[in-house]
């Protein structure tokens, strides 16, 4: 069974670009458009790991990572965010609201697989 990857991104360049990076690299990828979208997948199917835009309509990544963190059904999956906004503190921010990790855009495809890999190994469920 493949590592499935969902990826809450609202800019369609963008959430492409990630699906391609990830499915090159062996990844199932579940791409969506928004955060009720991306809450409402990861409840009824939780992914092993989650990519979050921090900027979108509606629902920001930062309230994702946090209902994401807080219920129990999700609260194991790391989540990777992505933004624009790349201050310490816009990066401090990501990881109080429940990121395991911060990945400013532009980024590399590279890098995000890099980064999603390594995320992966660090689950207790990976040895």
């Amino acid at each position: 069974m493949s590592t499935r990857i969902l990826v809450v991104e609202d800019d369609p360049d963008i959430r492409e670009l990630i699906a391609i990076s990830l499915r090159r690299a062996g990844f199932a990828v579940e791409p969506v458009e928004n955060g009720e979208r991306g809450i409402t997948s990861a409840r009824a199917h939780p992914p092993d790991l989650a990519i979050v835009d921090v900027m979108m309509p509606g629902i920001s990544g930062h309230e994702v990572a946090e209902r994401l963190a807080s219920d129990a059904l999700t609260a194991g999956v790391p989540i990777l965010m992505l933004s624009a906004r790349g201050q310490p503190r816009d990066v401090d921010d990501g990881l109080a609201s429940g990121a395991h990790a911060y990945v400013v855009k532009p980024f590399s495809p590279r890098e995000l697989v890099a980064r999603v890999t390594e995320l992966l190994a660090q689950r207790p469920d990976s040895a």
